[in-house]
């Protein structure tokens, strides 16, 4: 796969990672306060759609050489 190749996926992994975020924004803007089962089950495919989205994100850009050793403080 080329450089070329590997910047696009890496595009692409990072909108839908976007969309992600964006996703669970509106669904806490849309939150009642009060938790019920739907609400938890849709929470729970959310932030694991975020976090499978931002994984795929950075291992494109991993492959472009863009890693950074910690974000931790």
């Amino acid at each position: 796969m080329s450089d070329a190749d590997i910047l696009l996926r890496a595009r692409q992994a990072a909108e839908l990672h976007t969309r992600a975020v964006r996703d669970m924004e509106q669904f806490v803007d849309d939150f009642a306060g009060t938790p019920d089962a739907a609400v938890l089950a849709e929470y729970a495919s959310l932030l694991a759609r975020e976090e499978a989205t931002r994984t795929g994100r950075q291992e494109m850009l991993a492959a472009l050489g863009l890693e950074a050793p910690s974000v931790e403080p």
